[in-house]
């Protein structure tokens, strides 16, 4: 167990999200006391405990930190988790993506810098890495070419994490993840193909081809990886990739939802390589830095998809008749 999480409370931005929420009860377990700050736009209150002595939620806006100070205050590490989940979304409207990526991002870093706050862990993204053309990628690949505005944000707010680690002496943990998925999810393929589904039963439309194939890694092993290092010295900046050592196919994915739903739905390709502008269609994340380490994902990606699949079909009311 590291020190950062016996020198005081930890803040948890985003932690009422899908891949927060996990962490969140972890960090609980743990026995820390863990300050929640969430904007409520795509996390849910229901995703977490009860507040009592050892857990708070402050709803804020990370662009505006006189709203959110006090959770700093005596704090000891920053998980910072928040920022838009929808890459598509970002694509329509550029500003997204800076305003809730990379300017929230320098108001937490800049925040924990005045309060003296020395440790700060960032969710980034494979998406950094753009197109790669080395599979399993790296941490050490580039040139990084990202490819939407998502992307473009996960790694300016890593530079911004890196500067203020160098500049500032606290240290940062960068975690690039693959698709993480869980039951808290709200955006992404399954809950995508669940709702269009529920609109129309007989017919499931599949952006591209379907010949997109990444890997999904579960919220629960995802958080685990990401104790993993922050309970070792590592040095001022670390940098690891979270994933699993295969994928699996839009196509597959696609065909295991419709046969959750009775197998009766046709399933139509819109073509392309690409499902939509800024999507990275083939990803498989290198990992053996952070196995070194003793992690390993419990899931296979097919294995996350399909417990996935089945408690959100549960959730739902879906049933396979």
């Amino acid at each position: 167990m590291g020190d950062w999480l016996r020198d005081g409370p930890v803040v948890v931005t985003g932690g009422a999200g899908a891949i927060g929420s996990v962490l969140v009860r972890a960090l609980l377990g743990r026995g820390a006391t863990v300050r929640v700050i969430d904007n409520l736009s795509g996390g849910r209150r229901e995703h977490l405990p009860v507040p009592d002595g050892r857990l708070s939620v402050t709803v804020a806006d990370l662009r505006e930190p006189e709203t959110y100070a006090a959770a700093f205050r005596g704090a000891s590490a920053i998980w910072h988790l928040a920022a838009n989940p929808d890459i598509r979304l970002g694509t329509k409207d550029p500003r997204i993506d800076l305003e809730h990526g990379t300017v929230a991002t320098f108001q937490v870093l800049e925040l924990a810098r005045k309060e003296n706050v020395r440790r700060v862990m960032y969710s980034s993204s494979s998406v950094v890495y753009g197109a790669p053309k080395v599979f399993p990628t790296p941490e050490e690949y580039g040139p990084l070419e990202p490819e939407s505005m998502y992307a473009a944000s996960k790694l300016a707010a890593e530079g911004l994490c890196s500067a203020y680690a160098h500049s500032y002496g606290l240290r940062t943990d960068l975690f690039r993840f693959a698709n993480i998925i869980g039951p808290a999810m709200t955006h992404g393929v399954l809950p995508d193909f669940f709702d269009k589904l529920a609109r129309d039963p007989t017919r499931l439309e599949v952006l591209g081809d379907g010949r997109q194939a990444k890997s999904y890694l579960r919220t629960e092993d995802c958080v685990d990886g990401m104790l993993a290092v922050a309970d070792r010295d590592l040095g001022p900046v670390t940098i690891h990739n979270l994933g699993t050592t295969d994928r699996i196919s839009v196509r597959e994915i696609a065909e295991k939802v419709v046969a959750a739903h009775g197998g009766r739905a046709r399933i139509e390709y819109t073509g392309g390589a690409r499902g939509w502008v800024g999507d990275v269609p083939q990803q498989l994340l290198a990992i053996d830095r952070i196995r070194a380490l003793g992690w390993h994902p419990r899931y296979t990606s097919a294995g996350a998809i399909d417990r996935t699949i089945e408690e959100l079909a549960s959730a739902r009311g879906v049933h396979a008749t």
